[in-house]
């Protein structure tokens, strides 16, 4: 009991200390409360036909059938195979782009070019994928477009970019990575800042040069913070980044074949069915696909290198 009143009491004293803290973290908390653990009870609309007069608890159950739709239909395989395909594409080329911005940075002197670098490596992060779209379609427009007007330089006819299924995979993990690859540099950065000194400095009293250091320090020190991230973005492999998907490609059916994923597809789904119930038996389905892939990647990181596991 004294014990229980002690740790009580170092909470409060915490937030008494540090109340402005606390303040600035409730809108988080807030939100991933609503979002997050309030939402759990919908998951069972996965197994209903959901009506909206009688609320989750009392409308009909109808077991698995709701899962029916997606399964069944002709467009399931080519979804799948596409959201799976375009997330791998992301994360090996996201991460490699990161690690390789990450250790030029390192290896440069001058200060203020670094940071200027840095800063402009983070803003395309905080760009909206609809203005994207814009500048994408500047560059790929048919009649207007600056690759165009490049390939008609060289006598190359001009192109129908938004007709080119092949072309997209391509074009999409360029963005992707031109987007996100900034920040995860800079999550790299700070585990390269985190690196004991000494050990280059033993390294160079024995003789070694950079590219020596980089790639038997450096590198192999990072190897935990790739792996764990990449165990995260595994876990995320059935989920589509569907604000860019459907900003970049909106409606576009040619180009279905090679880039519309799982979320585009029930969202199109459900704006055409209205039926809730089967868009969430496709989002559990992820969920329950997604647990299974961390769990089964982090035990295999776990047998052949702790230091990256998870747990």
């Amino acid at each position: 009991m004294e014990k229980k009143r002690r740790r009580g009491f170092d909470m409060l004293s915490d937030i008494r200390r540090n109340g402005t803290s606390y303040i600035l973290v409730l809108p988080a908390m807030a939100y991933t409360f609503i979002f997050g653990y309030m939402t759990y009870p919908y998951m069972l609309i996965a197994f209903q036909r959901f009506n909206y007069a009688k609320g989750i608890f009392h409308s009909e159950w109808v077991g698995l059938k709701n899962f029916e739709f997606f399964f069944r239909s002709n467009k399931a395989f080519t979804v799948t195979f596409n959201t799976i395909f375009l997330n791998l594409l992301f994360i090996v080329f996201g991460t490699l782009t990161a690690l390789a911005i990450s250790l030029i940075l390192n290896e440069l002197r001058k200060k203020l070019f670094v940071k200027i670098s840095q800063s402009m490596m983070l803003f395309p992060n905080f760009i909206s994928w609809i203005v994207i779209s814009y500048v994408l379609y500047a560059f790929f427009s048919m009649d207007m477009g600056i690759v165009n007007k490049l390939l008609n330089q060289f006598g190359i006819a001009s192109v129908n970019w938004y007709t080119e299924q092949h072309a997209w995979p391509a074009i999409l993990t360029v963005m992707h990575v031109w987007k996100g690859a900034g920040m995860s540099a800079i999550i790299y950065l700070a585990t390269i800042t985190g690196i004991d000194e000494t050990l280059y400095e033993a390294a160079e009293i024995d003789g070694a040069n950079r590219w020596q250091m980089c790639m038997r320090i450096t590198i192999p020190l990072m190897m935990p913070t790739v792996v764990i991230l990449t165990l995260l973005s595994v876990g995320k492999i059935m989920y589509g980044d569907f604000g860019m998907i459907y900003a970049l490609i909106g409606d576009n059916g040619t180009l279905y074949s090679t880039t519309d994923i799982i979320d585009t597809y029930v969202f199109r789904s459900l704006r055409q069915i209205g039926d809730p119930s089967e868009a969430m038996a496709v989002g559990l389905f992820q969920s329950v696909v997604g647990f299974i892939l961390v769990f089964g990647t982090n035990a295999i990181t776990r047998k052949f290198f702790k230091d990256g596991a998870l747990y």
